[in-house]
């Protein structure tokens, strides 16, 4: 096996997450880098300043294993399935941290929207994170909007609906307007299903769901809605396509990590 010094050596300068180990070879932390090179290096250097917590890691740290994936928000996603699945000992006070946003589904309402907040409430909503990067959490609902149309304002629909006329965002295809009173409770909740297939890595489950819906409205000549499936269906399939992740481990594996506590749910498959 090679020491330390020998694995800095061969580092990539790629995106990634890193996985320190202890000398009973159990995982102590688990972090994320656009560079895991500079990353991971940075751990190792004696002039550089650390605080206490992070020396304490370093000082047991024996071993390290990363792996490569395709961009910076695939290893956001699998450093907090990763953290959800070992529960490193100094990632644990990352649940507990509010600096730290999670992704939320607001279930307890009626025509739920997804938000990013910073700490978990008991109020029927799911959560997801949390995670270390609030720029990728902003990527990831903006992403969301484009392939999901779900409202983004806080209006009381059931109050309003058939009231207002559409927003900006439903003249671009960013929400599909239930304030008009036109888009009924069951195809908003068909669409946060989706979502939420999204979020939990269930790609090919929603594929599968997205198709059934579209044949369906294409045997009923409804084509309009057909081919908005259809293009959520596209848009989701070249999502799929881009997950790419190398271990340093240098096999083929397969990488499913789930977690639930509660409300919190943060599930991924990643196979390689």
């Amino acid at each position: 096996m090679l020491n330390i010094e020998e694995k800095l050596k061969k580092l990539p300068d790629k995106p990634g997450v890193y996985i320190m180990k202890n000398e009973n070879d159990r995982i102590i932390y688990v972090g994320k880098a656009i560079n895991l090179k500079n990353r991971v290096r940075q751990y190792f250097q004696t002039s550089a300043a650390k605080s206490p917590k992070v020396q304490a890691m370093v000082e047991n740290i024996k071993d390290f294993e990363y792996i490569i994936t395709a961009n910076e928000l695939e290893a956001l996603i699998l450093e907090c399935n990763l953290i959800k699945k070992h529960k490193p000992r100094y990632n644990v006070m990352l649940r507990d941290d509010k600096h730290y946003p999670y992704i939320k589904v607001t279930l307890n309402e009626s025509y739920p929207r997804v938000l990013k907040v910073r700490e978990i409430k008991k109020d029927g909503a799911k959560y997801y994170g949390p995670y270390t990067d609030t720029k990728a959490v902003n990527q990831i609902i903006k992403l969301i909007s484009r392939i999901f149309p779900i409202r983004s304002c806080s209006k009381n629909i059931e109050k309003i609906a058939g009231k207002e006329r559409p927003c900006l965002n439903a003249h671009i295809n960013q929400c599909i307007a239930p304030c008009t009173g036109k888009v009924s409770k069951e195809e908003y909740d068909k669409l946060v299903d989706s979502v939420i297939l999204f979020l939990e890595g269930k790609q090919q489950e929603l594929i599968s769901e997205l198709e059934k819906k579209m044949q369906k409205h294409a045997e009923n000549l409804e084509f309009e809605k057909a081919a908005e499936l259809r293009d959520q269906i596209e848009a989701v399939k070249k999502i799929n396509e881009k997950q790419v992740i190398i271990s340093s481990k240098l096999e083929d594996q397969d990488v499913i990590a789930y977690a639930e506590a509660g409300e919190l749910v943060c599930v991924q498959a990643f196979f390689v």
